[in-house]
């Protein structure tokens, strides 16, 4: 029998319950379970594809081109498992498949209603999902985690609540555990930890009919004396029951920290974990999985030497609108033992426009961007700041700096290059000037231009180099591969009728689709590291396995590229 665990959330939205989940998965990978992990998200959206990057953070997008809340990201770079769409549940997902039923008859004439059949939909998808395999063995997971998104009390989480008040009794006690990450404040010029929320929101919890086995306390800094007993004594649990989640120096410290409180051995008695029966193999990788992680972490904290990337977006209000980004970004780093800086450019800021209307912040964000040791230019939708994204890939061209486009930032690459190095006077991107006298980006035939959601090209794609391609930068981190299979997310692609001058200038195209028609990566000739990919390399980073074009990137500034392709030879 499948054992659950679900992480809900307590006070306030966005405290750490995905970090959390995902580091108690990392523990019971420890002990050679199979575990896969489940994201709620109570809105009314099918899925994250439409939602915007500042209001929701980063669009994750999976193997099976689902695209999802940014959590399963951090559920597959923990765990180090490949999940599917259904993975990431939604109300309107729910609802949709509840409807389609209610539709074909299914129902029986009866009345349908959210107890209990939106309920029943939302256990039996959670069944469902909780033994798909979750890598190449084939094996059932042992574990399935359920992330609830939101707070408890929400409105829009209650039919979750419902079901989930119903599941326990569904598979078990020894099957389902539940944990409730909560926030102790501080107040006050003295710093006092306040428990009062967390005791208001334990007491919401029980009214609904569940009751937590653990309470994972975030608080900024480790629990003060006594605030420990204080939750133990009004929300009746043990005091090994009450974690203390501090802030940490980074979310690879958290396993650690979850591990040296007892978690394990709580879950291990509550889910009678030592009933299942686990093989030597899946032991032995699972300790040898966790002894990497903890030397992951003593290797973090004994970074050093930093390295300075510039990233130049659009969402850059917001920094978990590039969460992927950032982490590829930080696993290079950490490979090249090298401490990250990274620097945020809002691309507008590098505008002439900026510059009339605010001179301070036009001359901040080119000092920026001319002290940057690497610079990143991500995927995004609309005009805003493009110009800027342009004057940013030209200064890497001249200047020698190293530069990594993705998505939109290969296209980018592209229109600067068309324009300063063809002369083609007005040269650009369908998207961004339906006008242009030169399109070198297009639109893609086969996508729908009245339906938004789920219509780009989307997951897991190959790209294959082009013959010749032997002594390329990129090829030579990828391995010598001769194919590579990354995940997609665009809509718009550069236009094959300006391919062959392109080439002829010096932008070379060595990866492409499986047809040859698309354009998959590209390289500048002579630069130290001047590359482009259409696929979005940061959703298959791992902290031990970084992303081959953000190594190259991170090598590239710190001059040790030639080095690191000389020993692989």
């Amino acid at each position: 029998m499948t054992k659950y665990i679900l992480v809900s959330g307590g006070v306030i939205s966005g405290i750490g319950k995905g970090v959390i989940a995902s580091s108690t998965g990392t523990l019971l990978k420890s002990l050679g379970f199979k575990v896969t992990a489940i994201k709620i998200d109570p809105y009314l959206n099918i899925d994250a594809g439409t939602l915007s990057p500042l209001d929701h953070g980063e669009v994750f997008v999976l193997n099976d081109g689902g695209e999802v809340d940014l959590d399963l990201g951090n559920y597959e770079r923990f765990l180090d498992v490949v999940l599917t769409r259904s993975n990431n549940i939604t109300t309107g997902k729910i609802y949709r498949d509840v409807i389609e039923k209610e539709r074909r008859g299914d129902y029986l004439g009866k009345t349908v209603q959210v107890v209990p059949h939106i309920t029943t939909a939302i256990q039996d998808w959670v069944e469902r999902v909780a033994q798909i395999p979750v890598d190449d063995s084939g094996e059932k997971p042992a574990v399935c985690i359920i992330e609830l998104g939101g707070t408890v009390g929400d409105i829009e989480s209650a039919p979750f609540i419902e079901a989930m008040r119903q599941f326990q009794f569904r598979v078990g006690h020894d099957n389902f555990a539940l944990i409730h990450v909560s926030l102790i404040p501080v107040v006050g010029s003295v710093g006092e930890q306040k428990t009062k929320p967390t005791q208001a929101s334990i007491r919401d919890l029980r009214g609904l009919g569940l009751t937590p086995d653990l309470i994972a306390c975030r608080s900024s800094k480790k629990l003060d004396e006594g605030v420990t007993e204080k939750i133990s004594m009004f929300c009746h649990v043990a005091p090994d029951q009450v974690l203390a989640v501090h802030d940490v120096s980074s979310v690879y410290h958290v396993p650690i920290l979850l591990q040296q409180q007892g978690v394990l051995e709580s879950l291990r008695k509550r889910l009678c974990l030592d009933a299942i029966a686990i093989t030597p193999e899946n032991l032995k990788k699972g300790q040898d999985e966790w002894n990497q992680w903890k030397e992951l972490t003593v290797a973090y904290d004994r970074l050093y030497d930093p390295v300075t990337i510039v990233l130049v977006g659009k969402y850059t209000n917001l920094h978990d609108s590039y969460i992927s980004v950032h982490k590829a970004l930080e696993h290079a780093s950490l490979h090249c033992n090298r401490k990250l800086t990274l620097k945020w450019i809002e691309a507008s800021d590098l505008e002439n426009e900026t510059l009339k209307s605010n001179p301070m912040k036009y001359h901040e964000a080119w000092q920026q961007l001319c002290s940057a040791q690497g610079i990143l230019v991500p995927g995004g939708f609309g005009g805003r700041g493009t110009e800027g994204k342009v004057s940013a890939a030209k200064w890497a061209r001249e200047h020698k700096i190293p530069y990594l486009g993705i998505c939109l930032g290969l296209q980018i690459a592209t229109i600067e290059f068309a324009r300063n190095i063809l002369n083609l006077e007005g040269a650009n991107s369908a998207e961004l000037d339906a006008e242009t006298p030169h399109p070198v980006v297009v639109y893609m035939p086969e996508i729908s231009k009245t339906h938004l959601g789920g219509t780009m090209r989307l997951g897991t794609r190959p790209t294959q180099f082009c013959d010749g391609t032997e002594g390329s930068v990129i090829r030579r981190l990828y391995g010598g591969a001769k194919t590579v299979l990354e995940r997609h997310r665009h809509r718009y692609e550069i236009n094959p009728e300006y391919v062959a001058r392109l080439e002829e200038g010096g932008l070379k195209f060595i990866g492409r689709d499986e047809t040859g028609e698309r354009m998959e990566i590209l390289e500048l000739s002579g630069h130290p590291y001047f590359v482009g990919t259409q696929y979005h390399p940061e959703y298959l980073t791992r902290p031990l396995k970084p992303s081959p074009p953000f190594l190259g990137l991170v090598l590239a500034a710190t001059g040790l590229l030639d080095g690191y392709l000389k020993e692989r030879e």
